[in-house]
């Protein structure tokens, strides 16, 4: 390009028009770089802002969470480890703190008034959750305070006092649970009346059903026939009333509860509540401060993870159930365990079989029959009632405390009549002696406890309708019998089995 004037350098015609344009062009470009510049130190601030706000989130959340720290004692007391499988106790208090006279003693410490043992399968598809009466009579064994405190055992008590009564806290639940059970206990979380208005508002509600008219004082609870949505002071009206429903005891309201539960599971699950920010961070600020758990999960990461595995299991294969029970010969007001039906739950619980067939069980079923893992020379378990089977459990290991434990084993195996004997010399091996004609319930004993068929010998100086004698030895140690193996577990419920299915929509309080 050549300049008109070559005097004075300048352009005219295209070429000054040229000129205009990179001009214009290279203005242009100086401001994208300040706005870039502007743009970048926004976006900075933004990203700042973001992680800012979600460590105020994890620590609010975290702040909000209180964590117990529980003393379970000798681990070779306790049950066999449930591997892969959760176990989770669930304790609701009747702690009236922060409610006011409306609810009865406001004084109350918070005893054990609704407990669910939670299990959720290895495999993730299927979980049972089992209520335990609170009046249920138990053993309750010693336990140790956060502070060191020891806090004496029971050897007969109403379950409701492993918790609150004495000083006892969770850790003294936790260990009642499993040695009623059998089963081992992973995690708690506890949570108490005012958690109960606090989550049923996050979640916007929950939808429950009464079957007739509801007109309860002691509860507060007033409702009519049909669906309601319940939340706040209403929602814990309905999960307490017992007066107005059914026979107006605690196994009425057991269901109510179970209803309760799962309809709040739905009601999460299909709200978009997991998927919503606001929705979420309401029912997370809520739910953290209405929780009290172990210090295992006393964060809010591991909470998290903890709630996503168990969000894995399909709402139709998750099953309440209460345990069998039955009325106390001793009290009309108290229950009892129903033997071996209560066995039979707890030792399907440890060994990990549902009470809903899911597609996996019918895959396994069919690809393959079910057999039993023993000891060589173990001979088939013979035709024997275990609850007519009395068992006399004496100690020869030189390990405190097998008796006692294996004891609660057999009794959640169905033999209802195990009883602890004084301890024997010391013994390599575990051995069983029967009165004459007992071979039968001898050999379904042995099998039970996956002991060889040799094991079993006769007494000729027992008496006739004495009890077997077990004496634990050495082996008993190493590998003790438990329920919670799987190839000992039963895989049918009891029957008359009190259960709700936590999609089943049509479940009303009658």
């Amino acid at each position: 390009m050549q300049k008109d004037n070559p005097k004075t350098g300048e352009y005219s015609g295209q070429g000054h028009r040229t000129a205009q344009r990179r001009a214009a062009a290279a203005k242009r470009t100086r401001r994208r770089l300040r706005t870039l510049k502007w743009t970048a130190g926004a976006g900075a601030l933004v990203m700042a802002a973001g992680c800012g706000g979600a460590y105020y989130l994890y620590q609010h959340f975290n702040s909000n969470l209180t964590s117990v720290k529980v003393q379970l004692g000798d681990e070779a007391e306790r049950p066999k480890a449930a591997g892969d499988a959760l176990n989770i106790l669930v304790l609701g208090t009747d702690s009236r703190e922060g409610l006011g006279s409306d609810y009865g003693d406001a004084g109350s410490s918070g005893h054990a008034d609704t407990t669910l043992l939670f299990h959720v399968a290895k495999d993730r598809s299927n979980a049972t959750v089992i209520s335990i009466p609170r009046d249920l009579m138990v053993p309750i064994p010693e336990c140790q305070a956060p502070d060191g405190k020891r806090i004496p055992g029971s050897a007969r008590d109403m379950f409701n006092n492993s918790l609150g009564q004495e000083g006892r806290d969770p850790g003294c639940s936790w260990k009642t649970v499993e040695k009623v059970t059998g089963i081992r206990v992973d995690h708690f979380v506890q949570v108490d009346f005012e958690a109960v208005k606090t989550l049923s508002t996050a979640v916007g509600g929950v939808e429950v059903c009464a079957a007739k008219d509801i007109n309860d004082p002691k509860s507060h609870l007033r409702m009519s026939k049909g669906r309601h949505v319940v939340q706040g002071d209403e929602a814990l009206a309905f999960v307490r009333t017992r007066h107005g429903v059914g026979l107006g005891g605690d196994l009425t309201r057991i269901p109510l509860q179970q209803q309760f539960i799962s309809s709040m599971i739905r009601q999460i699950k299909s709200d978009g509540t997991l998927t919503n920010p606001a929705k979420l961070y309401k029912l997370a600020d809520a739910a953290t401060k209405a929780l009290t758990v172990d210090s295992g999960i006393g964060s809010v990461d591991k909470l998290k993870d903890l709630a996503l595995d168990i969000g894995k299991v399909d709402t139709k294969n998750i099953t309440f159930a209460t345990v069998p029970v039955l009325d106390d010969p001793k009290d009309e007001n108290r229950l009892v365990l129903k033997q071996p039906d209560a066995g039979q739950l707890f030792s399907m619980i440890a060994g990990d079989r549902s009470l809903t067939e899911t597609t996996q069980d019918a895959t396994a079923a069919t690809a393959a029959p079910e057999t039993t893992a023993a000891a060589p020379g173990t001979p088939a378990a013979p035709a024997v009632d275990p609850k007519d089977v009395q068992v006399t459990v004496r100690n020869g290991s030189g390990a405190p405390g097998q008796s006692g434990a294996t004891v609660d084993k057999l009794r959640a195996k169905g033999f209802a009549k195990a009883a602890t004997g004084p301890n024997a010399p010391a013994a390599a091996t575990s051995s069983i002696s029967y009165p004459a004609g007992q071979e039968d319930a001898a050999a379904a004993l042995a099998a039970a406890l996956g002991l060889p068929g040799d094991a079993a010998r006769p007494d000729p100086k027992a008496a006739a309708k004495g009890p077997l004698v077990l004496v634990l030895g050495k082996d008993a140690v190493a590998a003790p019998a438990s329920p919670a193996a799987p190839s000992a577990a039963p895989t049918a419920a009891p029957t008359d089995l009190q259960r709700v299915q936590a999609d089943d929509t049509d479940v009303c309080a009658k």
